[in-house]
């Protein structure tokens, strides 16, 4: 495996694999992007990990200097996992000074984590669009528990022309449920002891659905339900939403997708499923 960090030192060595299946992430990894980079392995024969804390994604209030790193750990990982290739650039690498370019998608941006952090998609938006430039994917390859940032790179990808293919995996969660997520490391131990109620409210809503309720507002009611159960759980949102739009529905006819937003004291935790 090599470990690269300038672009033109990746792009030398990315020139020897026919395909590259790439793994976007910004550390700290776990078993849900180590499942990535292995599938990213199987399918394309070759894969590489991207490993960058983007600025630009984070608001000024945000955690972007807390955001845990472990740069070491993670390569040894990645390895393991069959990793041939790792881009772990600078900030000033990734925006040299004088760069003044961003990438805006409406329309799916503008509800659910856009609506609560109004720069994140624009920052993930335009990393995304210059880490595919830079690694060139056959396939790239993102985990469900980000949905809107899959629904949003999906259209980055076909807006723009980028000749990749977006592969979205299944959430891995920890036996209780819990998606797995770097912020995870953020909960003490009462917060991590409460934080399964998260999927606990979205499995509630997808018993409703199994049930035969069709009535957007029941399926929330049955999140809320549960997220009330936890009294320090601060929720920013409970959403069905059409799964291609993002917007919110009154009765759900073809699918959808139920996420939620909650805080426990200065840690942010989202998940969803697809009806």
């Amino acid at each position: 495996m090599k470990t690269l960090k300038t672009i033109a030192e990746f792009r030398a060595a990315r020139a020897a694999f026919p395909q590259m299946g790439v793994v976007p992430t910004m550390g700290f990894l776990h078993e849900g992007h180590l499942s990535l980079v292995r599938r990213a392995k199987a399918e394309c024969g070759a894969a590489a990990v991207t490993i960058f804390v983007n600025p630009t994604q984070f608001a000024p209030h945000e955690d972007f200097g807390r955001y845990p790193r472990a740069l070491a750990r993670d390569l040894e990982l990645v390895e393991a996992a069959g990793a041939d290739l790792v881009f772990a650039p600078d900030v000033s690498e990734v925006y040299p000074e004088g760069y003044d370019v961003k990438v805006e998608i409406g329309g799916v941006t503008d509800r659910l984590e856009g609506e609560v952090r109004p720069v994140h998609f624009v920052g993930v938006a335009t990393v995304v669009a210059k880490l595919f430039n830079i690694t060139q994917p056959t396939r790239a390859y993102f985990g469900q528990k980000d949905a809107q940032q899959c629904v949003v790179i999906e259209k980055l990808v076909r807006d723009l022309n980028f000749p990749c293919q977006i592969v979205v995996c299944p959430t891995v969660r920890e036996a209780d449920g819990l998606a797995m997520s770097s912020r995870n490391a953020y909960l003490d131990e009462t917060q991590r002891q409460n934080a399964p109620v998260l999927y606990r409210a979205l499995k509630a809503a997808e018993a409703r659905y199994a049930a035969g309720a069709r009535n957007a507002e029941a399926l929330r009611a049955a999140m809320h339900t549960v997220l009330a159960e936890v009294p320090n759980a601060g929720v920013d949102y409970v959403s069905v939403a059409d799964p291609v739009t993002l917007e919110e529905l009154d009765q759900v006819a073809n699918g959808a997708l139920i996420s939620l937003a909650v805080r426990f004291g200065a840690t942010r935790l989202i998940d969803n499923i697809r009806l």
